[in-house]
């Protein structure tokens, strides 16, 4: 680990992150409380020979990193709830095409304008389900700006090997706390680079033919190789085409290509669930809190652990059941109406003892909130 040692805000440990990770274009727009990623980024990226660029609206700024990335650029930009709500139409072309870039939304108080300054966790489903059709995601979050270092290089990294937009799922809290952070040299954490195609110049290139390995090498358009980019059901050649099989073969693609890796895609981090008995699920910064709760009842002598989830999506189902299944009790920590909590509930075969401890008023749920609903639930007798 490098000796260069910060203290700054999260937002600026993402900028950081970025930078390291090679990121090369930035389009956005401004809002709070992820406007100080543009803004960073705005003097940063060009002095490392970068482009920025201030786009006039959000979904603009989300056509703008595709077209960056499908030149051979590392893209990303930067947003919040309702400029999130409004990209989906183009995270469904990203989808579609194929195209690495990353998305970081620091989540706010909704439904729409909601609490520009209050901190939620209120966006989990959307950035699941938000744009339409079947297709997968992946989506990863931190509770500490030096898991927030790795975890935005990592989304890069991610976006480049299944060559798919990636969610950084961050939350105000994190966005603008400040900490430490350990900067760590060039080459200390691995790079995923594009992985660009062998074929010549004049030679036939297939931009939708995955090799044997599910990977899809990339030729940067408007280079040596002409080729088509649709957001239509399209064949390897890019074109579009309604053939039942064709699109059957895209779509298992597109959905397998991620949901067949969740083991490598799956990033977690376990605190004293060897012989615990009541399991705190969390993530964000959410998990701060029930971090603190469970150690102050281990110096108590309570068996309680931490479950922490880094990768939100795919949802790491078998990690989850693996930690929660001998659990008398589980209780997911979160800052919305119980997002985390269906899915908990659905992997594991006793649903009725997962309970959930949370807050939906802008305000960050406290340890001293956490406790207040373990009694409730010890109460109960569980």
């Amino acid at each position: 680990m490098g000796d260069k040692i910060l203290f700054i805000q999260g937002n600026e440990a993402c900028v950081e992150a970025a930078l390291y990770a090679g990121l090369d274009f930035f389009a956005g727009y401004p809002i709070t409380p992820s406007t100080e990623i543009a803004e960073l980024l705005s003097a940063r990226l060009p002095q490392k020979g970068g482009k920025f660029i201030q786009m006039e609206d959000e979904i603009a700024s989300m056509c703008a990193i595709i077209g960056a990335s499908l030149t051979g650029l590392k893209s990303m930009t930067a947003t919040s709830g309702p400029g999130f709500s409004l990209k989906q139409e183009a995270i469904g072309y990203g989808i579609m095409a194929e195209v690495p870039c990353v998305v970081v939304n620091v989540m706010r108080g909704g439904p729409s304008t909601g609490m520009p300054t209050k901190v939620s966790q209120g966006d989990v489903m959307q950035a699941r389900w938000g744009t339409h059709g079947d297709h997968s995601i992946i989506t990863l979050t931190a509770s500490n700006l030096q898991d927030l270092f790795a975890i935005t290089v990592e989304a890069f990294n991610l976006s480049e090997t299944y060559r798919t937009p990636v969610i950084l799922l961050l939350d105000e809290v994190v966005g603008h706390m400040r900490e430490k952070l350990v900067l760590p040299d060039p080459g200390e954490i691995p790079l995923v680079q594009r992985l660009r195609t062998s074929v010549k110049e004049g030679t036939d290139y297939h931009p939708y033919l995955p090799r044997e390995d599910g990977r899809l090498p990339m030729s940067d358009f408007g280079g040596v190789h002409r080729y088509n980019v649709t957001g239509l059901m399209h064949d390897m050649w890019g074109f579009p085409t309604d053939n039942p099989q064709v699109a059957y073969g895209l779509i298992r693609h597109l959905v397998d290509k991620i949901e067949g890796h969740v083991q490598e895609v799956t990033r977690i981090k376990e605190y004293f669930l060897d012989d615990a008995e009541t399991v705190l699920v969390s993530y964000g910064a959410s998990a701060r809190s029930a971090l603190h709760v469970v150690e102050n009842r281990r110096a108590r002598g309570e068996r309680m652990g931490l479950l922490e989830l880094q990768t939100l999506w795919p949802f790491p189902a078998d990690a989850v059941r693996e930690r929660c299944t001998q659990a008398k009790s589980v209780v997911v920590v979160e800052m919305n109406m119980g997002q985390i909590l269906q899915e908990v509930r659905k992997v594991l075969d006793d649903p009725e003892k997962v309970f959930l401890a949370n807050r939906i008023d802008g305000t960050f749920i406290s340890p001293t909130d956490i406790r207040n609903i373990l009694r409730v639930i010890q109460g109960k007798g569980v």
